[in-house]
């Protein structure tokens, strides 16, 4: 299995997505490390994150040369209890249902229903996990056993830094 973790940092002109490939949730060190930098297509808007942030990530999975079983976003899936299409969501459509998406996000969204959350590594402030084209259960559990003894595990923080410290 090829999981694929993947960040976004915005700059005044311009994006760096980064991506961490690796086999197995346990993995403490990636398989593979991308980066590049994107143009920055729209404003922020909230509930919309999606709009700027999906061509970025787009454009760093193409020129990936292995196949891909998962991505982890840092952010939702869906939104709110009425699950509203959120990144993830938007992404996995893009993919045509091919690839499983899972969000994990630092902060609850507006309505974030309670089962979304996780508490790892001793942590009293919750990560929230959201899925789509595998079971949020599942998820929740696979993002438990990341590598990694604090609230963001190893390979999700190691992701966050490429990203920032790049160009």
């Amino acid at each position: 299995m090829n999981i694929l973790a993947v960040d976004v940092d915005y700059r005044p002109d311009k994006a760096v997505v980064a991506g961490i490939l690796f086999r197995a949730w346990g993995d403490s060190v990636p398989l593979q490390e991308i980066s590049i930098i994107c143009e920055i297509v729209d404003e922020y808007v909230p509930g919309e994150f999606y709009r700027r942030e999906l061509p970025c990530i787009l454009k760093m999975y193409k020129q990936l040369d292995k196949h891909v079983d998962i991505i982890v976003i840092d952010g939702f899936v869906y939104l709110g209890k009425e699950r509203r299409p959120g990144l993830g969501m938007v992404l996995y459509e893009r993919l045509k249902g091919k690839v499983a998406v899972i969000g994990v996000a630092k902060s609850a969204f507006r309505d974030t229903p309670a089962s979304t959350e996780l508490l790892r590594g001793g942590s009293q402030r919750p990560l929230y996990v959201t899925a789509i084209g595998i079971e949020e259960d599942v998820a929740r559990q696979a993002i438990q056993q990341m590598y990694g003894k604090d609230r963001l595990p190893t390979l999700l923080k190691q992701v966050d830094r490429l990203c920032r410290e790049h160009g």
